[in-house]
């Protein structure tokens, strides 16, 4: 038949890569359903079904959830959509989950976004907050008038445990020793590719280019 053939895509990227800005693009340009891990988990949790009581048991103890679960959690919703296109978004975190999904699937294109550590660490860490109130202020692109200092109460701003560097640079080294064995899945699979940049404007027009590309080819 004639009909436009399904496209399975995943986006891969570091906290701060830009990832969510990206998603959103590809999704409002090319009509691909957004499956986000994380929102499928809350959904599931707060829907009470089997697999979410049995994640929010495994979060709640601090312990990870299981590759399996976390694989029919996955699986589960891909096949309430079985004609849209997709892009996957959180998931697969490990080559076990890539090859869940590669048993059920087949993957079109992984989308890495490559965004240099030290560039995700100045974006992340410039981020300083005033508690009582939740302004946030970006020392960059949104500093407060007077350096430190709300500009509202001229309360002092602090940096959120998470803004700071050092658990910034924990988060983004722990990304990297995770996901590096599935880009190289994906790599020997010759489906991953890459784009490099410091500046989501930037990397967006190579990504919607090779997208179209890439649907042409598929379609």
């Amino acid at each position: 038949e004639g009909a436009a053939r399904v496209v399975r895509a995943v986006i891969m990227g570091p906290p701060g890569s830009g990832k969510g800005t990206v998603s959103a693009r590809v999704i409002k340009s090319f009509g691909l359903k957004h499956l986000s891990s994380g929102d499928i988990l809350r959904a599931n949790i707060n829907a009470k079904t089997e697999l979410g009581l049995l994640m929010k048991s495994c979060i709640d103890q601090g312990q990870l959830v299981p590759d399996d679960v976390m694989s029919r959690l996955i699986l589960n919703e891909l096949r309430t959509i079985e004609r849209r296109s997709w892009l996957l978004d959180g998931f697969p975190r490990t080559v076990s989950q890539a090859e869940a999904l590669d048993d059920a699937y087949t993957v079109d294109t992984v989308i890495n976004l490559n965004v240099p550590f030290q560039t995700i660490r100045e974006r992340l860490t410039s981020r300083w907050t005033h508690l009582p109130s939740g302004r946030v202020y970006n020392t960059d692109f949104n500093p407060p008038k007077v350096a430190g200092l709300d500009d509202e109460t001229g309360e002092p701003l602090i940096q959120r445990d998470d803004d700071k560097p050092e658990t910034v640079i924990r988060r983004l080294k722990s990304y990297e020793t995770q996901t590096e064995p599935v880009l190289e899945y994906y790599r020997s699979k010759g489906v991953l590719e890459s784009f490099t940049g410091t500046e989501t404007n930037k990397i967006w027009p190579h990504v919607e280019a090779f997208l179209h590309r890439k649907l042409s080819s598929i379609n």
